[in-house]
């Protein structure tokens, strides 16, 4: 028999201990089991095996995206998560949201060092920001022109304050944050201001995003022809309102919508949603987790599929009128059970 070289084994030695030190020093960081255990797969060269989460051209913007869109907010608002984003990367997402410091904190500086290290494949990474115009108005009230500017003008200079905690010349997308109003979305001087940040290389594509009022606000889209990406907050049992944090109330469930969500498609504006499971996990002070929430809008087979109720969610609202889905993602674990959805969502919606 021959004896192992031990030049390798040496090598495997040292290849083991660095790979402890990086899992000892990620457990340290961020308290993720799973994700120490996987930087230290990666430092011996044992990659892991992920399931393919699926890609669609984003609408007009023509990018190839990732169906899981990975929500940087709550994952990167108090502080660097450099390894779940690079399992995130590895495992094929693609597709990157972020925002102002005024709403997310730090998770655009803590964003930065990953857009840093991978500025050579920038043209293979979406990269979103968005902010409000911090108007006073509700989502049906007018706009008068000195309102309008005002907000206009908030909403660029956050652009350049985003461009530069994250670090980049430019961003892909640019929403309008919590536009839940029309007359915001169809407001000349919303898009004289985009039109500014795009000639100016500071932006490609523009976008909105809203968890109220999502209907009318698309119509209103559709009308100008000016958006290229919304992101709405839907559920399998229909639309998401943040504001009392539940269903709306009179919806049609996402089925009963979903003609409509293919018609927005259809005029060039790739659709996100997000909010997809947020209210299966409940309130605190009324009880938390409501799993079972979405349960009766599903066929037998897809309650038999051994998803969670998370996954069912996620899994269902991608087969059901969207392009991708937003999804909050603050540990490994969670990163895997996302992954994992969307890559069952065509098995179980021919």
């Amino acid at each position: 028999m021959n004896s192992p070289d031990p030049r390798t084994t040496r090598r495997s030695f040292i290849q083991g201990v660095a790979a402890l030190g990086i899992a000892g020093d990620a457990l340290l960081r961020t308290g993720d089991a799973k994700g120490a255990l996987y930087a230290a797969r990666q430092e011996m060269g044992k990659p892991t095996s992920w399931p393919d989460a699926g890609r669609r051209i984003l609408g007009r913007t023509g990018f190839n995206g990732s169906r899981l869109v990975f929500g940087c907010g709550a994952a990167l608002s108090r502080g660097r998560r450099d390894d779940l984003l690079e399992a995130a990367f590895d495992a094929g997402l693609n597709v990157f949201d972020n925002g102002t410091r005024r709403y997310y904190s730090d998770a655009e500086i803590n964003l930065a060092p990953f857009l840093a290290r991978h500025s050579k494949e920038r043209d293979k990474i979406f990269l979103i920001s968005k902010a409000m115009t911090y108007l006073d108005i509700g989502p049906e009230d007018e706009i008068t022109t000195a309102q309008a500017k005002e907000g206009a003008a908030t909403w660029s200079g956050l652009l350049d304050e985003s461009l530069r905690e994250l670090g980049v010349d430019h961003v892909d997308a640019y929403y309008v944050m919590a536009s839940n109003n029309p007359h915001v979305v169809r407001n000349p001087e919303m898009r004289r201001a985009f039109e500014h940040a795009r000639d100016a290389g500071k932006v490609k594509h523009w976008g909105l995003s809203t968890h109220q009022n999502a209907q009318r606000v698309l119509e209103a889209a559709m009308e100008t022809g000016w958006y290229d990406l919304a992101q709405i907050a839907i559920t399998p049992a229909g639309w998401y309102d943040f504001t009392d944090r539940n269903i709306l109330p009179g919806t049609d469930a996402m089925k009963g919508i979903e003609p409509f969500l293919n018609k927005v498609r259809a005029s060039g504006i790739a659709l996100v949603g997000m909010k997809a499971g947020r209210y299966l996990a409940g309130r605190k002070f009324l009880g938390w987790g409501k799993p079972d929430a979405f349960d009766e809008h599903y066929e037998p087979s897809f309650m038999a599929s051994g998803l969670s109720a998370f996954q069912r969610s996620y899994a269902y609202v991608l087969a059901h009128g969207l392009d991708a889905v937003n999804a909050d993602m603050q540990s490994f674990a969670h990163l895997e059970e996302n992954v994992a959805a969307a890559a069952a969502s065509p098995t179980h919606f021919a």
